[in-house]
């Protein structure tokens, strides 16, 4: 069932409880969507907003960021592995999912693959018969948080890397990952590929061709055949993209288009991602990753280095707030336990963003529109809560001016906006305004205020005022405006 097909049925049922079962009115009257749109499945992970990261691995042992592949198996022991610890911690930063690095590019495997020697059954782990991987997805059923995977392209280690057997390897042991564990929300599909390593113990470089070598089409099929629900990650997505930077933020400008066939794993235009592409022909929102230290994998010398609370909200504003998704990566420690300075300031910074967008202040408010398609789509429909209704111009309008009329003077620094994205993401330009009770002034949110797409979270000095408007200058087709927040 289509996005498209929800909303129709989520109206048809308002209609019946008024007693208005009106079927070819209701279809008539819902705007037209503007392609490109998102599936459910991307829909359902943006909603996710924030999720966790795990690097962990023989690089922990090896105080290392890339493994050369040439480290032991018997290198891998941590002495009190705890992935309940991992997930009470994601659950408490409001991260709604965890994805773990199930082997990094050293080629390790943190599972008892059938498929290679270089796995936690040769590691002191557990004497053997340990599990990383099941021992996480067990904790994050426990918690109510979905599991993602990294399996990276890249293995260093195996020697018959760069030769044809080397994908059915890769997707056997892909297999393994998407049949054993339950049910998987993202595959993370790195763009670094190729280069020097061990290669069963040839130091060497090998270079393969990032486009073509790892047959994406068949790697993506067999994803699809196991876990249709899993979003894809990678450069060029085709789920979901890079955000072309490594530092946790995307553009105040960003689409959630791509031009596909023009983007491919190791895509080297980083800027276009970080925006992605106004005239893109298919969905491919982006994902703003980070470390919450300098590096992916634990690193004693940086337990000082662990990235503040007001920096972890910044972020979640220019992420999140930046129409993408937030993934916050934890470098687990030797021990096996998210390091305490780290799940204490990712805690305190999900509080602080609770705090500043806790209660909207629009809601009571006497709301006006210049213009509205009818009683279904009206302008209150922006602070009722509830996801699928929204407030929608008529076709022909694309300039439009929602107005708030508070009961009372209140001190706002904050604005929220979101977009109808099943219907596809349209607005290209708007501005905030506020009455200081002579006259409408301007808010100088200090970025751009260009695009919404999901959410977009402005950020500006506070205001003192009863009265807010917003007024969109130009879109891709009729206004849809699902919840607007002040704070």
């Amino acid at each position: 069932m289509t996005a498209i097909t929800m909303h129709f049925l989520f109206r048809l049922i308002l209609c019946s409880i008024s007693g208005l079962f009106f079927i070819p009115f209701l279809i008539a009257q819902t705007p037209q969507p503007v392609p490109p749109l998102p599936s459910e499945d991307q829909v359902a992970w943006q909603k996710m907003e924030a999720y966790a990261f795990i690097h962990f691995g023989p690089n922990t042992f090896g105080d290392r960021e890339w493994g050369y592949g040439d480290a032991p198996a018997a290198s891998f022991n941590p002495t009190h592995l705890d992935t309940r610890q991992w997930a009470k911690t994601c659950k408490a930063a409001g991260l709604k999912g965890i994805i773990i690095t199930a082997n990094h590019h050293d080629g390790f495997c943190l599972w008892p693959t059938r498929y290679t020697d270089y796995c936690v059954r040769n590691s002191p782990f557990r004497d053997g018969q340990g599990d990383v991987i099941a021992e996480l997805a067990a904790a994050c059923r426990e918690e109510g948080l979905k599991m993602g995977i990294y399996l990276s392209p890249w293995d260093r280690h195996q020697a018959f890397y760069g030769t044809p057997f080397y994908l059915d390897y890769y997707l056997a042991q892909m297999k393994e990952l998407l049949t054993q564990y339950g049910e998987i929300f993202e595959v993370w599909l790195d763009g670094a590929n190729g280069g020097d390593g061990w290669y069963g113990g040839a130091k060497e470089k090998r270079k393969i061709d990032r486009r073509c070598y790892y047959d994406f089409p068949r790697i993506h099929e067999t994803i699809r055949r196991y876990q249709p629900h899993a979003i894809i990650f990678s450069d060029a997505g085709p789920g979901c993209r890079w955000v072309g930077n490594e530092l946790g933020f995307a553009n105040a400008t960003n689409w959630s288009f791509l031009r596909l066939n023009e983007v491919y794993p190791g895509y080297d235009k980083h800027e276009e991602l970080q925006e992605g592409h106004a005239d893109g022909d298919s969905w491919v929102a982006a994902e703003c990753d980070v470390s919450i230290r300098p590096g992916w994998f634990y690193h004693k010398n940086e337990d000082d280095s662990v990235k503040s609370v007001d920096h972890l909200v910044d972020l979640y504003y220019r992420s999140v707030g930046h129409n993408s998704t937030f993934l916050l990566n934890f470098p687990v420690t030797p021990e096996g336990r998210i390091h305490q300075t780290d799940s204490a300031h990712a805690v305190q910074a999900f509080q602080q963003i609770q705090k500043e967008l806790g209660v909207n202040l629009l809601r009571g408010a006497k709301i006006t529109t210049s213009n509205s398609r009818g009683k279904f789509f009206s302008a209150e429909n922006v602070v009722d809560g509830k996801y699928d209704t929204y407030w929608a111009t008529s076709d022909d309008i694309k300039t439009a001016t929602v107005t708030f009329l508070l009961k009372g003077k209140r001190r706002i620094s904050r604005l929220s906006l979101q977009e109808y994205i099943p219907l596809g993401q349209r607005i290209r330009l708007f501005a905030v305004e506020y009455h200081d009770g002579k006259r409408w002034q301007p808010i100088n949110c200090g970025e751009e205020t260009t695009t919404i797409g999901y959410k977009r979270l402005l950020r500006f000095p506070p205001v003192e005022t009863k009265q807010l408007r917003i007024r969109i200058l130009d879109s891709r087709g009729a206004i849809c405006i699902n919840e607007v927040g002040a704070y």
